[in-house]
C-alpha cells in the first residue's frame, strides 16, 4: 500500500530581534547626521509630545466619539474640549468648535529658550500665535508659540505645562503560556467598554514635497529618522537611485529610550491630497485593545484597518474614523530605541506590509 508523502510546512515563529541585527542597509544616526548635513547643536530640543489639536463643527459629537474612543474630557467650555487619558499629561487632545480642520501637534521644549527659538524661524513659516502666549484657559497652564511647517501645517511648541498625578494603571493580565503557568487558579474576567487611552503616542503628517519637509523638520529639531522609506529609481547605469519618500522619526534624547516614532512624514501619491493621516494613541494590552475594537464597531463607527500588527515600529494597531473623517489609532506594544538604534532604510512598500492582520485598505493609504 502506497503512502503519501508527507507535506512540509514552515510554521509561523516569532522573535524579539536586537535593532542592530534588523536591517540591511542601515546607518548609524552619526552617519546619517552626516549626510544630511544636520547640525545637533542648532536644533530646538523637544522632550515628547503632548497633545493634539483640531477644529470640529460639533463638540458633542466629537465628545461622544471621543469617550467612546477612551479619552475623558477634563475641561469643557462653549469652544473647547479638552480630553485626557489616565497617564501624566494634563491632557492629549484639544477639540475647538469651528469648521472642520488640523490645528496640529504640540510637542514640550526642553527650555522656554527653545520656544523663543522656534518663534524665530524664518523658513516661510509665519506664526499663528501672538508670539508666545500663556495657556491660562488650558488645563496645566503653562506658554505656547504655534507657527507652520513649509506646507502649511501647524505645529505648536510649549513648555512649562503642570502635569497631573496620573490614574492607577489598569491591572496586569496574568497570561499562562504552554510551559510557564503564572495565572494559578485566578480566571480571566472582563468589563465590556471603550479602551482607555493612556497617552498621546505619534503623528504623521501626508506631504507634496517630501524632500523639503523632512529637511525642514530633522534640521530645526531634535527628530531623528528610525526608519526611512524609500523607492528605487532605475538608473541607466549601475544600481537604481533611492528616493526617499516616508520617515518615521523618534525624538533624540541620547542613551533615554523613547518611542521609536512620535513623528512621521510621507510623500503624497501624485495627484493626492497633503492632509494629516492620522494621530495615535497608546492603550494598556492586547484585551482592552480587543474589547475597544469590539466597542467602538457597536456603536457604529467607521473602521480603517485592524486589528494586526505593523512592521516598522511593531505596534499592534487599531485605525478608527472620527464623525469628521479624522483618522486615529490605538496602539500597543511599540517599539523603543535610543541614540544607539540604527536608522534602517527599506522598501516603501513595507509600510502597507503587517505581521498579521487585515488586508491594507485603500483608505489607509489616500
Amino acid at each position: 500500500m502506497a503512502i503519501a508523502a508527507t507535506k512540509t510546512v514552515a510554521f509561523n515563529k516569532g522573535a524579539s530581534v536586537q535593532d542592530t541585527a534588523l536591517a540591511k542597509h542601515d546607518l548609524s544616526q552619526t552617519e546619517w547626521r552626516k549626510a544630511w548635513g544636520i547640525d545637533k547643536n542648532a536644533q530646538i530640543r523637544l522632550v515628547r509630545l503632548a497633545f493634539m489639536q483640531y477644529q470640529h463643527p460639533d463638540l458633542e459629537v466629537v465628545k461622544r466619539f471621543m469617550l467612546d474612543f477612551g479619552m475623558t474630557p477634563v475641561k469643557t467650555t462653549e469652544q473647547d474640549v479638552w480630553f485626557r487619558g489616565y497617564g501624566s499629561d494634563a491632557y492629549v487632545y484639544h477639540a475647538r468648535k469651528g469648521s472642520k480642520a488640523f490645528l496640529g501637534g504640540a510637542f514640550v521644549a526642553e527650555t522656554f529658550q527653545d520656544l523663543e527659538r522656534y518663534a524665530m524661524i524664518k523658513d516661510d513659516t509665519p506664526l499663528l500665535t501672538n508670539g508666545i502666549e500663556k495657556m491660562d484657559h488650558a488645563p496645566g497652564g503653562g506658554s505656547i508659540v504655534t507657527s507652520t511647517d513649509p506646507e502649511g501645517f501647524p505645529l505648536s511648541l510649549v513648555y512649562g505645562e503642570d502635569q497631573r498625578e496620573p490614574d492607577e494603571m489598569p491591572p496586569e493580565i496574568l497570561m499562562n503560556d504552554e510551559v510557564r503557568k503564572p495565572r494559578q487558579r485566578k480566571f480571566q474576567r472582563f468589563t465590556a467598554g471603550p479602551a482607555t487611552v493612556f497617552r498621546l503616542g505619534h503623528y504623521g503628517l501626508v506631504v507634496s514635497d517630501f524632500e523639503r519637509q523632512s529637511r525642514f523638520y530633522a534640521s530645526n529639531f531634535n527628530l531623528v529618522p528610525s526608519t526611512l522609506l524609500h523607492v528605487d529609481i532605475p538608473a541607466t547605469e549601475g544600481e537604481p537611485q533611492r528616493m526617499y519618500v516616508a520617515m518615521f522619526s523618534h525624538i533624540d534624547r541620547g542613551t533615554e529610550l523613547v518611542d521609536h516614532h512620535s513623528f512621521f512624514l510621507a510623500q503624497a501619491a501624485p495627484g493626492g491630497e497633503t492632509h494629516v493621516h492620522h494621530s495615535s494613541f497608546e492603550i494598556h494590552d492586547l484585551d482592552s485593545q480587543m474589547m475597544g475594537h469590539d466597542w467602538l464597531k457597536k456603536q457604529g463607527y467607521r473602521l480603517v484597518w485592524g486589528i494586526g500588527r505593523h512592521i516598522a515600529g511593531s505596534q499592534i494597531f487599531d485605525y478608527w474614523r472620527d464623525p469628521n473623517d479624522f483618522m486615529v489609532e490605538h496602539y500597543i506594544d511599540g517599539d523603543i530605541v535610543n541614540e544607539d538604534t540604527p536608522v534602517s532604510r527599506d522598501l516603501a512598500s513595507s509600510a502597507q506590509d503587517a505581521a498579521w492582520g487585515p488586508e491594507v485598505p485603500d483608505d489607509f493609504t489616500r
